[in-house]
């Protein structure tokens, strides 16, 4: 029997942060990919279906924050589990999808 790691994918445009978070996962025994915005994270779970927690950003450029990439995520693939965070502000739980969990 094999012990199979749970796979995250870290969607964060600032590298450094990410490469942060990514490296803490991994630490903790994660599978972890990552996305640089919205649309590398769609891309990213169309192509990888064992992703099952998605942790994202609310702050990142081009049209799709991370709410709208959670709210997107949530109606494409209602399994993944959902966190979002944000270092700049506090996000209503009323303002997130059904089953998702904001990180301050």
């Amino acid at each position: 029997m094999t012990n199979q790691r749970i796979a995250v994918l870290v969607v964060e445009d600032e590298a450094l942060i990410r490469m942060g978070i990514v490296d803490e996962l991994e630490l903790a025994g994660f599978e972890v990919m990552e996305a640089a915005n919205a649309a590398e994270a769609i891309d990213q779970l169309a192509a990888n279906p064992l992703i099952s927690v998605m942790f994202t950003d609310v702050d990142m450029p081009g049209g799709v924050d991370g709410l709208k990439l959670a709210a997107a995520v949530r109606d494409r693939w209602p399994p993944i589990k959902i966190i979002v965070t944000s270092g700049h502000r506090t996000v209503n739980v009323d303002a997130l999808p059904t089953e998702t969990r904001f990180l301050p």
